[in-house]
């Protein structure tokens, strides 16, 4: 997955496509975010552990919190300081799972 900074166009193109999904821009930041809801905790849970294997997968950790049946998921590459196509990438498939 490319670590490189997105360009202003493929951006664009990047957010129109994931805000079908939920996503949306973090306010004041360089970043996507979308909440997730389950049925309940153990379902948000599984949701996560299956997530993080993705992730680790992929050697790119999402920033997240659970509270109850909702997780929110912020994504964003440090190394590079903003969003990139790894972080696209990832996005869609936590959409997948």
């Amino acid at each position: 997955m490319s670590g490189d900074k997105l360009s202003s166009t493929a951006r664009a193109e990047a957010l129109n496509d994931l805000a079908r999904q939920g996503w949306a821009e973090a306010h004041g930041r360089d970043a996507i975010m979308k909440s997730y809801h389950f049925k309940d905790f153990a379902e948000a849970f599984a949701w996560m552990t299956r997530a993080a294997a993705e992730a680790e997968k992929a050697n790119h950790h999402p920033e997240w919190s659970n509270t109850y049946n909702k997780v929110d998921v912020t994504l964003t590459s440090h190394d590079a300081g903003g969003l990139t196509t790894r972080d696209v990438q990832l996005a869609k498939r936590f959409d997948e799972i």
